[in-house]
């Protein structure tokens, strides 16, 4: 079963995402930065999906550092996030997310 990590450090979130994947996926959850960088060395996720608006380490900043480490470079990471003006998502392609999903999440949208 392939796994995914999910960043958010809004629990509702989490519960949101947890309840449309759980029966597709293996789920890791993550409730900051620091900590998802932790669960991707340990867990190595085959999808990262990534708020951008954390304390600490925001979503850019796990983002570029998953993607300058070449054992976690091949991830591919999705913003799920309520930012969404074209500079944000273009930020986002720019440290090297596939994908931007906005919030409010829609779970036909997740599940493709």
């Amino acid at each position: 079963m392939k796994k995914i990590l999910i960043v958010d450090d809004e629990p509702n979130n989490l519960q949101v995402l947890g309840q449309i994947l759980k029966e597709h996926y293996q789920l890791i959850f993550a409730p900051n930065g620091e900590m998802a960088l932790e669960a991707a060395v340990k867990h190595c996720p085959d999808l990262v999906l990534l708020d951008i608006m954390m304390p600490g380490l925001n979503g850019y900043d796990v983002c570029e550092r998953l993607k300058n480490n070449p054992a976690m470079a091949s991830i591919p990471v999705i913003f799920v996030t309520a930012m969404n003006e074209m500079e944000d998502e273009a930020k986002g392609f720019d440290v090297g997310a596939v994908d931007y999903i906005q919030k409010p999440i829609s779970g036909p949208i997740v599940l493709r």
